[in-house]
């Protein structure tokens, strides 16, 4: 008897010596990821600081939120985009907005969609600071329709606009930062970029181009120095589904359930900023279903169709209905 208590006694002060061990170093843990966390955010926003940041597709979405958390950062910007009442009114908002030390925006208007306009809005973006830090190509299309629907006239128009003027725009201001030995692009492209779902063809083309592009710039650019940063956004609520292409060229206007339910805009520019001071390669931004789905389409790919394929018969059901 005497013994089970001492026994007993034993394990309450080794319960007790186990909790004022464990307590003390869970907190000092806790204390040590934060530290490193504020950190982190420090040297991003000291890398970005007084960093010329050229953003295409300011106007709206995704664009203009990151151009205000580029903005309150200190970076000197160039909003780029097609309506250039939009932009000055931006440029205007973000210099009245001013907080501490930043800087007035500067404004270049062209249409990705124009190949001709893309050099000598290259040129005039490097007539603003005189080189370019961080180039973030947002500007975009999205599309809805059926392949068997679709004229080729689309399909090129959205490859125009989300692939081939990103990719212009990216060379023709690559070689000032390859002579400077140093830059930073950076592509918004989508989770479609890395997986396909059915009646989207066209926009999940051009992001799987954007994504093989950018991942053999990244390589290339190594020794030059130049970062290169591959954002994969899930959906986010702007009005990308209501400007989407549909099968004949028209107009979708509408905005989807899924992209109501969207994270947003500013929430997805802070990972963005985020991504872009930790300098890092490539950021998937979606939930942990979209996630699963990348990973099963890689690992059991006979599996991925069937789900794709049941979405399609679900989705042609729902329209018909």
């Amino acid at each position: 008897m005497v013994q089970s208590r001492k026994g007993m006694l034993k394990e309450r002060v080794m319960d007790l010596a186990s909790q004022t061990t464990i307590l003390p170093l869970l907190f000092g843990c806790l204390g040590i990821f934060s530290l490193f966390r504020l950190l982190q955010r420090i040297r991003s926003k000291a890398y970005l600081r007084n960093a010329v940041v050229v953003v295409t597709g300011a106007t709206s979405g995704l664009g203009r939120e990151c151009a205000k958390v580029f903005h309150a950062a200190g970076a000197k910007l160039v909003l780029c985009g097609r309506n250039v009442k939009a932009l000055e009114e931006l440029s205007r908002e973000l210099a009245g907005s001013s907080q501490g030390q930043t800087h007035q925006p500067f404004v270049v208007t062209f249409d990705l969609a124009d190949p001709g306009t893309i050099a000598a809005a290259a040129a005039e973006i490097l007539q603003c600071f005189g080189y370019v830090d961080v180039l973030i190509n947002n500007a975009g299309i999205s599309y809805r329709g059926t392949i068997s629907d679709t004229i080729v006239d689309v399909d090129r128009k959205v490859m125009e606009i989300n692939y081939f003027g990103p990719v212009a725009l990216t060379k023709a201001l690559l070689p000032s930062m390859v002579e400077r030995k140093q830059g930073h692009i950076v592509a918004i492209s989508s989770i479609q970029g890395k997986i396909s779902i059915p009646f989207r063809s066209a926009y999940s083309a051009s992001k799987h181009a954007t994504q093989a592009f950018f991942d053999c710039l990244r390589a290339e650019m190594e020794e030059a120095n130049i970062k290169v940063t591959v954002i994969s956004p899930g959906y986010i609520h702007t009005n990308l589904s209501v400007n989407a292409v549909t099968a004949d060229g028209s107009r979708y206007g509408a905005l989807d359930k899924n992209t109501a339910q969207g994270r947003s805009p500013a929430e997805v520019a802070q990972d963005v900023f985020d991504a872009v001071g930790k300098k890092k390669k490539d950021v998937l931004l979606t939930d942990f279903v979209p996630s699963m789905a990348v990973y099963i389409r890689t690992l059991a790919p006979g599996l991925f169709f069937r789900i794709m394929a049941s979405r399609a018969r679900k989705e042609r059901k729902s329209k018909s209905s």
